[in-house]
């Protein structure tokens, strides 16, 4: 692998992680939420968490593909 794909793979990486933080966070809010009586803003979340979710895979095969 080159530097630049070393380098761009590395900062993709951070990112995901990144991501994943924030994922879990959002999540963690949502059970705190509907905890409390808001079923519906939590299955919003959810939802939206389901698309990152989905991302987060894509992410991961790219940045394995990089590391090739």
């Amino acid at each position: 692998m080159d530097e630049k794909a070393s380098f761009t793979a590395d900062t993709l990486e951070l990112l995901f992680l990144n991501q994943v933080a924030i994922r879990a966070a959002l999540e963690e809010l949502s059970l705190w939420v509907s905890q409390r009586g808001s079923a519906q803003i939590h299955e919003n979340v959810m939802g939206a968490l389901r698309a990152l979710d989905v991302n987060a895979d894509a992410i991961s095969a790219n940045i394995a593909v990089l590391r090739e």
